[in-house]
């Protein structure tokens, strides 16, 4: 991916952000919003997409949708670019979290984690392409993890839908070659969400809020790059982390203590969260209305 040196102005692009309504994309519409961006918002609270979207103000607009869903998802986009024009951004910020050894996970929630954080992100990425490509210009922002570069003991669904979206959004980089489209790849660390409720912080490493997110995908925003890390200072030890070999990768994950925070979870502070998961029903994204003429 080329680092452009001038900056791209924020002001009016058109920005569709899943997972929109809470966490790490209600910070990032926040800020967009700041930066006077035209916002969309999806998310399986549709109540609450709804309000964001009163609060962010303007032409700002949100609504319950299942990205895991590939019509639903591909409807929000048309009705995205039928209110507010041609899209120029789209964020693929949706994602759950699970966690637990890989012998005791359950089947159902697994294939959804992997619907939500793979497959949608896919499916996104190529929705958004199939509609930026020919115009020559747009940027895709696909939300990844540290977890997509280091794994981590009783994560594994989690990690392996991470490394599914960074090998991926890669994959795709090398054939926006030249193309006027960038797609970047965000990996923050351990951040403060509903995510990790109930997880300790891992040992010397650091705890991020999710403005520092935002802060990071309006950075690259105005200045595309491929892959970014938050917190910047991260990025090394991630780089470290490739090139050891998995004996020594096993080491610094003991040395860290990881096992034992992952296994010592506050399960209670948690219950919210993944009684969430399996109750929220999201509302049907409303049909696109086909322009006139």
């Amino acid at each position: 991916m080329i680092q452009h040196l001038h900056e791209r102005p924020i002001e009016g692009r058109v920005v569709a952000i899943t997972g929109g309504a809470r966490g790490i994309g209600l910070a990032t519409a926040r800020a967009l919003a700041v930066a006077d961006a035209r916002i969309a918002i999806a998310d399986l609270d549709a109540e609450l997409a709804a309000n964001v979207a009163i609060e962010l103000g303007g032409e700002a607009f949100g609504v319950g949708v299942d990205v895991s869903d590939p019509a639903a998802f591909s409807a929000w986009l048309d009705d995205v670019e039928h209110r507010l024009g041609p899209l120029d951004v789209l964020i693929n910020n949706a994602g759950i979290f699970t966690v637990g050894a890989i012998e005791d996970a359950d089947q159902r929630l697994t294939d959804r984690l992997l619907a939500i954080n793979l497959g949608a992100v896919i499916h996104g990425t190529r929705e958004a392409v199939q509609r930026m490509k020919p115009r020559g210009t747009g940027h895709i922002i696909n939300m990844a993890s540290t977890g997509g570069r280091l794994a981590g003991a009783r994560l594994a669904p989690y990690v392996a839908s991470k490394f599914g979206v960074l090998g991926f959004s890669e994959a795709v980089a090398l054939e926006l070659r030249d193309t006027g489209v960038d797609i970047s790849v965000i990996l923050p660390h351990q951040c403060r969400t509903d995510m990790t409720l109930g997880i300790e912080r891992l040992r010397g490493m650091p705890l991020i809020e999710p403005e520092d997110v935002a802060d990071r995908i309006v950075e690259t925003l105005q200045h595309p790059r491929f892959e970014v890390p938050v917190p910047k200072s991260i990025g090394r030890m991630l780089w470290l982390n490739q090139v050891l070999p998995f004996g020594a990768r096993a080491a610094i994950f003991r040395a860290m203590k990881a096992h034992e925070v992952l296994e010592r979870i506050d399960k209670s502070q948690r219950v919210s969260y993944e009684t969430r998961l399996a109750l929220v029903k999201p509302a049907a994204p409303p049909e696109a209305t086909p322009p006139e003429g």
